[in-house]
C-alpha cells in the first residue's frame, strides 16, 4: 500500500504541475503580468503549500527535525535537484531587475537563519519576524514588479480569467493531494528502514514536498517557459524560509538540532549563492551545469546520512 501511495502521489504531482503552468501562463498573458512575477508568487508560493502543511503537522506532532528538515532540505532540493533537472531539459535563461532583486531576497532569507539557528530554537518571536519579512517582500514585489527578459511565455495565448483560475485552483488541489499521498508512503517506507527523523525530513519529506515544484518546473521547461520555471524555484525558496518556517514557529516553536547549523544550513546558503551567481553571471544554465547540480545533490544525500 505504501508503494501505491507513492505512485499515486507522483501521478498527481505531474498532472497538477501541468495544470498549474497552463493556468499561470494564461493568467500572466490576460493580466499583462510578467511570467517571472507569476512564477515568483502564484506558482512559487502555491507549490510550497505541501511544505507548509507538512511542517506545521510535524511540529504539532513533536517531530521538529522533520519540520525543520523539510524547509532546509526543500530549499536544497529546489536548487540542485529541480534547477538541475530543468536545465537538463531546456537551458534556463532569465535576466532583469526582478531576478536580481528576488535572488538577493532568497540569499538574505537564508543568511537570516544563521543567528536564529545559533540560538538553538526558532521561537515565536523569530517566526513572527520571518513572516513579517514575507509580507514586506510581497508588498515590495507588488509595488515594484520590475521587468523580466522576453520569454517564450510571451507567445502563449491569453486565457479567460475564470478558466485560468480554474486551471490554477485545480492544479494546486491535485498537487496538494499528490504530495500528501507521496509523503505518507515515502515516510512509512523510510521508517521501515530505520532512518533518522532529521534524515527523513531533509531528504524523503523534503523531496516529496518539493515534487510540486519539480513537476511544475519540468513541465514549464518542456513548454519552454523558463521564467515560470526559475521564478517557481526562487519564490518557493523565499516562501519556505519566511512563510513556512515563520508560520510553523509561531504555532509551535522549533528546537534546532546541532547538525542543521553545522552542516545543512551552510549547504542551503551555499546552493542559494550558487544559483544567484549562475543566473546573474551566465547567459544561461545549460545541460552540463544541470548534470553537475544533480551530481551535487546526490553527493549531499550521501553526506546527509552521516
Amino acid at each position: 500500500m505504501d508503494y501505491l501511495y507513492v505512485a499515486l502521489g507522483l501521478l498527481g504531482l505531474f498532472l497538477g504541475g501541468d495544470a498549474l503552468v497552463r493556468g499561470s501562463v494564461g493568467l500572466a498573458r490576460r493580466m499583462a503580468i510578467s511570467p517571472l512575477v507569476i512564477g515568483l508568487t502564484v506558482v512559487g508560493f502555491g507549490t510550497s503549500t505541501p511544505e507548509l502543511l507538512v511542517s506545521v503537522d510535524a511540529a504539532l506532532r513533536g517531530v521538529p527535525d522533520v519540520a525543520l528538515g523539510n524547509v532546509v532540505g526543500s530549499n536544497i532540493a529546489n536548487v540542485l535537484l529541480i534547477v538541475g533537472a530543468t536545465a537538463l531539459i531546456w537551458p534556463i535563461a532569465v535576466a532583469g531587475a526582478t531576478l536580481r532583486r528576488d535572488t538577493a531576497v532568497m540569499v538574505a532569507a537564508a543568511l537570516a537563519l544563521v543567528p536564529i539557528f545559533a540560538l538553538g530554537e526558532v521561537g515565536r518571536l523569530a517566526g513572527a519576524c520571518l513572516f513579517a519579512a514575507l509580507v514586506g517582500y510581497l508588498v515590495w514585489a507588488y509595488l515594484q514588479p520590475g521587468d523580466a527578459a522576453p520569454d517564450e511565455a510571451d507567445l502563449a495565448p491569453p486565457m479567460a480569467a475564470p478558466r485560468a483560475l480554474l486551471w490554477l485552483g485545480g492544479g494546486l488541489a491535485v498537487l496538494m493531494l499528490g504530495a500528501r499521498f507521496l509523503v505518507t508512503g515515502a515516510v512509512a517506507i523510510a521508517e521501515d528502514f530505520g532512518l533518522s527523523e532529521a534524515f527523513i525530513g531533509l531528504t524523503i519529506v523534503a523531496v516529496g514536498t518539493s515534487l510540486p515544484e519539480l513537476a511544475t518546473s519540468v513541465v514549464a521547461a518542456v513548454r519552454r517557459q523558463s521564467a515560470i520555471a526559475i521564478g517557481n524555484v526562487i519564490g518557493s525558496n523565499i516562501f519556505n524560509v519566511l512563510g513556512i518556517l515563520g508560520v510553523t514557529a509561531v504555532i509551535a516553536p522549533i528546537p534546532v538540532a546541532p547538525r542543521f547549523l553545522g552542516f545543512d544550513l551552510p549547504v542551503m546558503i551555499g546552493v542559494s549563492l550558487l544559483l544567484t551567481a549562475l543566473l546573474l553571471l551566465r547567459a544561461s544554465v545549460g545541460r552540463i551545469m544541470g548534470a553537475a547540480m544533480l551530481g551535487g545533490y546526490a553527493a549531499y544525500i550521501i553526506a546527509a546520512q552521516g
